[in-house]
């Protein structure tokens, strides 16, 4: 059955309200991570995707960086090989390793590739190995228990984090027709491949780029308070406040301890946006309500006058 005709005033009010954030935001670089239900959910590829192409062409440099655990999972599932994880990171053998890149520089980021291409965008997949974009280190995790005086420390293989970054190549093709689709894996000095998490990419390329702003898509609303209302607005002494008192904890602190490191370091804007919405991307950038939370510095949040 086929939609009623959007009003024509309605479709004005949208592109009139539009207007300010797409002339503040011209020629200014956004890089968003991808991942969580907007990744697994055919339409909502396919509303991302036009997201991402339409912010392409009113000016904007959208960077895009992805994840791909469920994707891992399921293969590593396939081939009989038991995932592990060490808290909330995949333990990553060199077999695991091989199926990481496969997985993530090859299905995945192809995947987004083609999907942005689809839509009429100009799309090149990366990983961090390619151009020397993501120098990597291996990470340790270590444990304290009373019992014990030294630190345990938990080798979980080839997971890494980022070590520095050489953005030339995107500055390249950000700054022409290009939209980057990169994947979170790293070399080190060794020349050993590490997997690193997406959300840290990201924020680490963010600041590299000098980006206008951060974009976490996520499958929650953003942050909430203890009502369970959505909070937005925030500065980074009022979210170290929420974690303080206890009400940012668990699976969202990575998150938001990311989002706060990019605006200490020179990110206008961090947005951790619900990724289950429709268009998600372009109802935070372009309207005034937004569908998530936004976290500036001292400065304030940029929004237009």
């Amino acid at each position: 059955m086929r939609k009623p005709p959007t009003p024509a005033t309605q479709v004005a009010h949208v592109l009139t309200e539009a207007l300010p954030y797409i002339q503040r935001f011209h020629g200014k670089t956004l890089v968003i991570k991808y991942g969580g239900n907007a990744m697994v959910d055919q339409h909502l590829k396919k509303s991302f995707a036009r997201d991402i192409v339409l912010m392409k062409l009113v000016g904007f440099n959208p960077v895009v960086v992805h994840g791909g655990g469920p994707q891992i999972g399921q293969l590593l599932t396939r081939i009989g090989k038991e995932s592990e994880f060490v808290d909330g990171m995949r333990v990553t053998d060199a077999e695991t390793m091989d199926v990481v890149e496969m997985v993530l520089g090859g299905l995945v980021n192809k995947e987004i590739v083609n999907l942005i291409t689809a839509q009429g965008g100009r799309a090149v997949g990366l990983t961090g190995k390619d151009g020397g974009l993501i120098r990597a280190r291996k990470l340790h995790i270590t444990r304290r228990s009373e019992s014990e005086q030294e630190p345990e420390i938990i080798d979980i293989g080839h997971v890494g984090e980022v070590d520095c970054i050489d953005a030339s190549l995107i500055d390249v093709l950000a700054g022409g027709a290009f939209i980057p689709i990169i994947a979170p894996i790293g070399v080190g000095v060794d020349g050993r491949s590490y997997n690193i998490n997406a959300d840290f990419v990201a924020g680490k390329l963010a600041e590299t780029l000098h980006a206008e702003k951060l974009i976490l898509l996520t499958n929650t609303r953003g942050l909430l308070d203890r009502e369970e209302r959505l909070l937005t607005g925030l500065d980074l002494h009022q979210v170290e406040r929420l974690i303080a008192d206890g009400t940012i904890h668990g699976g969202m602190l990575p998150k938001i301890r990311c989002a706060l490191e990019a605006v200490a370091n020179g990110v206008h804007t961090a947005h951790i946006i619900d990724g289950r919405v429709e268009h998600a991307v372009l109802l935070e950038l372009f309207t005034d309500s937004g569908v998530g939370t936004l976290i500036h510095g001292q400065g304030g949040a940029h929004w237009p006058t």
